[in-house]
């Protein structure tokens, strides 16, 4: 088993940063993977960002590309997201993944990711 939590959710305006942080605890080693999800109000959780425990694979969404920034310390089982020149569009519940590959598919794939954290709230206002 391995545990996931969230922190450094907040209110920001529009063009705003802010860093979320992941701590891992239990059998980190047993998942390769990190990765963020987000879920916004009526909507399906979406794949924000992830990478691989040595971060040569590293893949983000569309709609986050050049303003998000996945990172991980594997040293403290700790994975972060810097969020960059944020929009209201962003504003949503992120949530922290840990996971392995499968075959036939990629790291923004859900079914990747066995393990998740409780959620950290982010909004963005005008």
């Amino acid at each position: 088993q391995v545990q996931l939590v969230e922190s450094g959710g907040g209110l920001v305006q529009a063009g705003g940063s802010l860093r979320l942080s992941c701590v891992a605890s239990g059998r980190t080693f047993s998942s390769s993977l990190r990765a963020w999800f987000r879920q916004a109000p009526g909507k399906e959780r979406e794949f924000v960002a992830g990478n691989s425990r040595n971060s040569i694979d590293t893949y983000y969404a569309d709609s986050v590309k050049g303003r998000f920034t996945i990172s991980r310390d594997n040293q403290k089982n700790m994975v972060y997201l810097q969020m960059n020149s944020l929009k209201p569009e962003d504003t949503a519940v992120y949530y922290c993944a840990a996971g392995n590959y499968r075959p036939g598919g990629s790291l923004d794939y859900s079914s990747f990711y066995d393990y998740w954290g409780q959620g950290t709230q982010v909004t963005v206002s005008q």
